[in-house]
């Protein structure tokens, strides 16, 4: 080779070295400038189980937002599939139409719900029960068309509704004790879809969220600036949807919220006001004044059954249960125009929110 072409291959080698450790350097430049970016709160919602949801997160780790809300939509139409109450052909219909007292497997997830109701059927005395169903279908809540039955029906409805009529059998399997029982979800599916969907980030790395369905929601963790979830209750009048309160969730923990009110769901028939709240002990719709019960607990499951028990109860009788179980939750009773709130023990001593 002569010296000329040796020293222009050396010269080319060079050029080709410099070239590569500039584009390393501008590589390793964009990746430092991305590394220092702020991470953002993603967003994106939409309709499930005759409402809408809305989900909030962020994460420090890529996520491909369109793969996460097929996985969360394939979530729901599974819920959906196994819960539903409103689908002929999910596992909690087929166990309603099925009028035999044969054990039937219903799976787990239907199960650990049954069991969870049951305790605070006992907590509430009664007035919380999952097979209020053919009280719903006999007020016409069902139909959303109000019939206003005469007691001779109550008292035969009656017959067909009682926890104590439904036996777990085991983990899999439930048993009606009278072959005409109807097992009614909706009290408790919302807050057990939360958490679900709440698990489902998680699976996926996401540790910092809020979870909302028709209202009912979960957080963990916190925005991508340090600062709290802040959560709005609303103000529990009918038509206003205005704000009443702001929660501000904890930092360091999971927690759910979980509000039933008789203002959300009602008919008015004469001066008369019927609220979807319905008391298994007497067959009819509440009439006392509270009108809106939040409960705060980890499990949204638990919290979703216990806000709807304690509104069943009313005030005096919801307070002494929430006192008894342990139950941080928060009542406001309508009186006139004036709204009265009041807190429970477990309520007071949570220090690691404000209700302000």
């Amino acid at each position: 080779m002569a010296m000329s072409e040796f020293i222009h291959l050396m010269i080319d080698r060079l050029q080709y070295l410099f070239n590569i450790s500039r584009n390393y350097r501008m590589v390793l430049f964009l990746v430092i400038l991305a590394g220092c970016s702020e991470p953002t709160v993603q967003k994106f919602e939409g309709s499930a189980q005759g409402t809408t949801y809305h989900i909030s997160y962020w994460s420090e780790l890529p996520v491909d937002g369109k793969n996460l809300k097929a996985g969360i939509e394939n979530e729901f139409a599974a819920i959906d599939k196994n819960l539903s109450n409103y689908r002929p052909d999910s596992t909690i219909e087929t166990f309603n139409t099925a009028e035999n007292t044969d054990s039937q497997e219903v799976g787990g997830e239907i199960v650990s719900l049954v069991r969870i109701a049951q305790t605070v059927h006992q907590a509430s005395q009664g007035c919380y029960d999952l097979t209020v169903k053919p009280l719903f279908d006999l007020w016409g809540f069902r139909g959303d068309k109000l019939n206003i039955p005469k007691d001779a029906a109550i008292l035969a409805t009656l017959t067909q509704v009682g926890m104590e009529k439904l036996e777990v059998v085991d983990e899999r399997h439930l048993r009606k004790k009278q072959s005409r029982l109807k097992v009614d979800l909706s009290s408790i599916a919302q807050g057990y879809s939360v958490e679900r969907i709440s698990k489902f980030l998680e699976q996926k790395g996401i540790t910092n969220y809020l979870v909302e369905i028709g209202g009912e929601l979960k957080t963990r963790g916190y925005k991508p600036n340090s600062q709290a979830w802040r959560i709005a209750v609303e103000r529990p009048l009918p038509g206003e949807q205005v704000m009443h309160k702001i929660i501000t969730m904890p930092r360091e923990a999971s927690i759910a919220v979980m509000t039933s009110g008789t203002y959300r769901h009602y008919f008015d028939d004469n001066g008369q006001r019927y609220s979807h709240i319905l008391d298994a002990r007497t067959g009819r719709p509440v009439a006392h004044d509270l009108v809106s019960v939040t409960v705060i607990y980890e499990n949204p499951a638990i919290a979703d059954a216990w806000s709807t028990a304690l509104l069943c109860l009313g005030q005096k009788d919801g307070m002494k249960a929430a006192n008894a179980g342990k139950i941080p939750a928060f009542f406001i009773q309508q009186q006139g125009k004036k709204l009265i709130e009041s807190r429970s023990d477990a309520l007071n001593t949570l220090d690691s929110l404000t209700i302000h």
